[in-house]
């Protein structure tokens, strides 16, 4: 006998015939007519070349060979209820995983105080960590399993193969120290071009704020060119500089120095931050878990 010639689900009409020892009984058990069910046994004896279960006064009584295979057939079905066909579940409260995510340093600062707040209340001995790479070394990342979530603007990965979920709309503000001596309440273009600038550039990134200002054909006075928009918060609180940053960000900066929010003198462009994960990875547990929470505590 091949295993390949074997229908597992002759194995379950194995075992109800065991437990009901009568054709009707066990097609009902397992929801199928008596009459598959007799074609079911009619099946296992051809399979078996044995009777296995033979009529007699007390009902359908196993043969010496059923029972012989009682066990071994109860062990299997058994295995496969309970270990191959239940989908995998993800228990926070006592999950001990690392997750990683894939983000840059402003995101870092946007979402992880939240996530690991989240964590500790509810997935005390999971860990997370962020990763900073270029665009295409992000999807080998989330293909590969290295890491679960990629979150932010990467419209690298509006491709096929990954799944996204959009969190929010971002969108640019200007950010100067809280006594800026030019700068008031209103920013108008004449002094956002006659002022110098701090601009970050990260590597590998879309800059669709310098994009849209080159289409304006504005020119700013740029002082100093960073890689990390968290450089930015002492450079501008210390300084006469102006910054122009996503309104998140702003929010942080304001937050944490003396720093104030300008509107600036122009229609800034929008930027949609989703979350992406590999179709790999779409329906495990883990994933499906800490997606939706970061859907949770960052939708709109």
């Amino acid at each position: 006998m091949d295993i390949k010639d074997v229908d597992l689900n002759l194995l379950v009409a194995f075992a109800a015939m065991l437990e009901h020892q009568s054709v009707t009984r066990a097609a009902e058990s397992v929801g199928l007519s008596q009459p598959a069910m007799s074609a079911a046994v009619g099946r296992l004896r051809l399979l078996f070349n044995d009777a296995l279960f033979v009529k007699t006064s007390a009902g359908m009584q196993p043969t010496p060979r059923a029972s012989e295979l009682a066990e071994p057939v109860r062990r299997v079905v058994e295995a496969i209820k309970t270990e191959i066909l239940p989908l995998p579940a993800f228990e926070p409260l006592t999950a001990a995983k690392q997750f990683s995510i894939v983000t840059p340093d402003i995101a870092e600062v946007h979402f992880l105080p939240r996530i690991l707040a989240h964590f500790a209340e509810v997935a005390p001995q999971c860990a997370l960590r962020t990763l900073s790479m270029a665009r295409h070394a992000a999807a080998e990342a989330l293909a590969s399993g290295a890491a679960e979530l990629a979150i932010g603007y990467l419209p690298d990965l509006q491709k096929a193969g990954f799944f996204q979920q959009r969190l929010f709309r971002n969108d640019y503000v200007c950010i100067v120290r809280a006594a800026h001596p030019v700068i008031g309440e209103r920013l108008t273009m004449k002094t956002y071009l006659a002022a110098s600038h701090a601009v970050v550039s990260p590597d590998g990134r879309e800059h669709l704020l310098e994009q849209a200002l080159q289409r304006r054909g504005v020119a700013r006075r740029v002082v100093v060119g960073l890689s990390h928009f968290m450089s930015l918060l002492p450079i501008i609180e210390g300084s006469d500089l102006v910054a122009t940053v996503p309104r998140d960000l702003a929010n942080i900066c304001v937050h944490h120095g003396g720093i104030r929010i300008v509107e600036p003198p122009f229609k800034s462009p929008a930027v949609e931050v989703h979350q992406f994960w590999h179709r790999r990875f779409h329906q495990d547990a883990a994933n499906v878990w800490l997606r939706g929470l970061v859907q949770r505590l960052f939708g709109a």
